[in-house]
């Protein structure tokens, strides 16, 4: 017999793993899968009300048209809300709600994604509105931010469109159309993940902009305004939300990690 045989014939299989091994994997997938949400979720709330604080504490609250340096108060806020608040939750709820039906999940995983939507609609309007109503306008679509925001815009519109019409409105030929369904979903997650992370990258320059057309001089290179604190403490929260919720629906441990025993496999 060959040393090739002898260590296939040494080598443990899958039957040969004792019990307790495999609850303890089992349990530690668990506990990493709990953990993993937690942070996440941490991360998500905390970038909302880290926005909120600023803008409240550093820029005077928030105002319409007759004040358009306050009525841009709403487009980082609604921007936040929408792409990293509501669409962060949306994701980690479809991953999360592994005990409902999947009907329900996909119901709610929509209603997340159209508050998103309300909100980065009306995010846009505010800063179009704080650009034209000003005496001189402010140039519009030129920084690499608003490029950024734009390319965002557009993936997170396909998104919802694709998942809209191929996750809900087929269900009603449902037999005719599963394998094709089946078919997207790794797509689908993939390019939602990428979306989310192009979210937080245009947030974070939105953000280094904004505190380099504000905190000019040594406010922001010396730290000498706690803005500028908080603006950094916003945009590092930002970016580990998208850290944490990338590793939290990539991660084969993490992902295929149950929080119950039971699963309802009807669509």
């Amino acid at each position: 017999m060959s040393d090739e045989t002898e260590l296939a014939d040494d080598s443990p299989n899958e039957e040969d793993v004792p019990e307790k091994t495999k609850e303890g994997a089992s349990m530690g997938a668990k506990i990493g899968f709990v953990f993993s949400m937690v942070l996440t979720s941490i991360f998500l709330v905390a970038s909302l009300v880290l926005v909120l604080f600023w803008v409240f504490m550093y820029r005077g609250g928030y105002a319409w048209q007759e004040n358009p340096p306050k009525e841009f108060n709403w487009h980082p806020t609604l921007m936040v809300a929408g792409f990293i608040f509501f669409s962060g939750f949306s994701m980690l709820f479809y991953r999360m709600m592994t005990c409902c039906r999947k009907i329900y999940v996909k119901l709610l995983h929509t209603i997340f994604h159209a508050f998103a939507i309300a909100c980065i609609a009306i995010g846009f309007l505010t800063v179009w509105d704080s650009h034209e109503l000003v005496n001189p306008k402010i140039p519009n679509f030129y920084s690499l931010h608003s490029w950024l925001g734009l390319t965002t815009m557009g993936l997170f519109a396909i998104q919802f469109v694709v998942g809209f019409f191929s996750f809900l409105i087929l269900l009603c030929c449902e037999g005719a159309t599963a394998a094709c369904r089946a078919s997207l979903v790794p797509t689908h997650a993939t390019f939602g993940l990428i979306t989310f992370v192009m979210a937080a990258a245009t947030a974070v320059t939105g953000l280094t902009e904004k505190a380099l057309f504000e905190l000019k001089g040594p406010l922001y290179s010396e730290w000498k305004s706690n803005e500028a604190i908080i603006i950094n403490v916003l945009g590092v929260v930002i970016a580990a939300a998208a850290i944490s919720i990338t590793f939290t629906l990539s991660v084969p441990s993490i992902r295929k990690a149950p929080m119950r025993m039971t699963y309802h496999t009807d669509l």
